[in-house]
C-alpha cells in the first residue's frame, strides 16, 4: 500500500531477506572480508554468528550473488534439529545427489566422487549451513568428516556455518568438537549497526525503489528509529514498514518523531495520547516518606481523660458528671462528621501506600507508614468508643432528669 502511495517500485523493508538490498555496515564489511578470506583459502570452516535479524542470511545471499557459478558450486542449507546421518543426506541432496534407499557408505562415496568431478572441471564446492546453533554434535561431526575429502593435497569442500550467538558457546565448550575447532580458520560476530548507520541504511533501501525524498525523515525521527530498533536490521525493517504504512494512510510528506511515537505506541498496544502515571522518585529516608502523607489532625478530647470522667460502675459521684449546660468535653469537638473525615484520610493514605508498593518503595519505609496508619486507625476507634460512652451517659442523664425533674440532683 505505502509503496503505491509514495511511488516506490517495490517494498524495501520486507522481513524476508533480500540480497539485492544488502547494505554494507561496518560489521557486515568485516564479515565479508572474513568470508572472502575463507574463499581464498578454499578449506576449513568459516563461522559467522549474530543475533536474530542481524542480517546473516542477507550477508550470505549477497556473497552468493558475487560468486561466479562457473568456478564455484555453492549449496545453502537451513538446518533443523537433525542427527548426523540426516545431516549427511541433506548435504548430498543439496548437491543434487540421490539418497533414497542408499546407505551411509554409498552416500559418502557418491559425495566424494561428485567433489572430485567438480575439482577436475576446475570448480570448487562450498556448503553453507544456516541456523547452525540447532545442529547436534553428531551432525557437526559429520560436516567435519566431509571436510576431510581431498585431492592432491587440496580440500574438496569448504563449509560456512551461520548461527545465533549461542553457537559460539557450543563450538567452544563441547569437548567432542575439538577437531572441528582446529579446522575453523576465521570467525566473526555480526554486531548491530551503529546509530549513525541507521539513516544511511534506510535511505539506501529507499533509493533502491525509486525514493526521491518523499517522504522526508527528520533527524529526530532517524534517532528514534535507531533507539527503538537498537540497530538490528530486521527490527528496523519492521518498524520503518509500519511507519511508512501510517504515513500513507495519513498522507504524510514528512516523517517526524511524533509519527514514530505513534507507531511504537500502537505496536505496544497503548494510545500515545493517554498520559502516563507519574513515576515516584526514590525516597531518601523514612522522614521523607512520611512527609508524603497529610498530618492526621489532633482531637481536643483525650480518650483517657474522658474515660476517667465518665467511668462506669456503681458509686459514681454525681459531682464528677459535667454540667448539663457545658459538658467538660463537648461531643461537637469529635463529631461523627470529623471522624468520617479522619477515616477518609486514612483510606487516602492506604491508597498512597499501595501506589508506593507498586513503584518499588523499600519495604522498611512502607512498614513505617503502615505503623502510622495503624496508630491513626486505633486512635479513631478510641474516639468512636469515647463518643459511644459519652452518648450513653448523656442518655442516662436525660432519663434521670425525666424521672426526677430538671436539675433534681443539684437540689439534693
Amino acid at each position: 500500500m505505502y509503496d503505491q502511495f509514495y511511488g516506490f517500485t517495490g517494498r524495501p523493508f520486507q522481513l524476508t531477506p533480500d540480497p539485492s538490498f544488502y547494505f554494507e555496515s561496518g560489521t557486515h564489511r568485516k564479515a565479508m572480508s572474513y568470508l572472502g578470506y575463507g574463499l581464498a583459502q578454499g578449506e576449513g570452516f568459516i563461522v559467522i554468528t549474530g543475533e536474530i535479524g542481524a542480517g546473516k542470511t542477507t550477508l550470505v545471499g549477497h556473497l552468493m550473488a558475487t560468486i561466479d557459478p562457473r568456478r564455484l558450486t555453492a549449496v545453502q542449507l537451513v538446518s533443523t534439529q537433525v542427527g548426523g546421518d540426516d545431516m549427511l543426506r541433506l548435504a548430498a541432496q543439496g548437491f543434487g545427489l540421490a539418497t533414497d534407499g542408499v546407505d551411509k557408505a554409498q552416500i559418502l562415496a557418491r559425495m566424494e566422487a561428485f567433489f572430485h568431478a567438480q575439482a577436475r572441471a576446475g570448480k570448487r564446492s562450498l556448503l553453507i549451513v544456516d541456523e547452525a546453533q540447532v545442529l547436534s554434535t553428531s551432525a557437526l561431526e559429520e560436516l567435519r568428516m566431509l571436510s576431510n575429502f581431498q585431492l592432491g593435497g587440496q580440500s574438496l569442500l569448504q563449509i560456512f556455518l551461520l548461527g545465533q550467538p549461542e553457537f559460539r558457546a557450543v563450538i567452544a565448550g563441547e569437548t567432542r568438537l575439538e577437531q572441528l575447532r582446529q579446522r575453523v580458520i576465521a570467525t566473526h560476530h555480526l554486531e548491530p549497526m551503529q546509530m549513525d548507520e541507521v539513516a544511511p541504511y534506510i535511505e539506501h533501501r529507499l533509493a533502491l525503489v525509486g525514493w526521491k525524498g518523499n517522504p522526508r525523515f527528520t533527524a529526530d525521527a532517524y534517532q528514534m528509529l535507531a533507539d527503538a530498533s537498537e540497530g538490528v536490521p530486521r527490527r528496523l525493517n519492521a518498524l520503518v514498514s509500519r511507519v511508512l504504512l501510517l504515513g500513507a494512510i495519513d498522507k504524510l510528506d514528512i516523517i517526524d518523531r511524533r509519527v514514530i511515537e505513534a507507531v511504537i505506541a500502537d505496536s505496544l498496544g497503548a494510545a500515545p495520547s493517554v498520559p502516563q502515571p507519574p513515576v515516584l522518585e526514590p525516597i531518601a529516608d523514612e522522614q521523607e516518606s512520611l512527609a508524603l502523607f497529610p498530618p492526621i489532625p489532633d482531637l481536643d478530647v483525650e480518650p483517657e481523660a474522658v474515660e476517667q470522667a465518665y467511668t462506669d460502675g456503681e458509686g459514681e459521684a454525681e459531682a464528677d458528671l459535667p454540667s448539663r449546660d457545658m459538658p467538660a468535653a463537648s461531643p461537637s469537638e469529635i463529631s461523627p462528621r470529623e471522624l468520617h473525615a479522619i477515616r477518609a484520610e486514612i483510606e487516602e493514605l492506604g491508597r498512597a501506600l499501595v501506589e508506593m508498593e507498586a513503584h518499588g518503595i523499600l519495604p522498611a519505609r512502607i512498614d513505617a507508614v503502615e505503623a502510622r496508619l495503624q496508630a491513626a486507625e486505633q486512635r479513631a476507634d478510641e474516639q468512636d468508643e469515647v463518643l459511644r460512652r459519652i452518648l450513653a451517659k448523656l442518655i442516662e442523664w436525660a432519663e434521670r432528669d425525666e424521672r426526677h425533674g430538671p436539675f433534681a440532683h443539684r437540689a439534693a
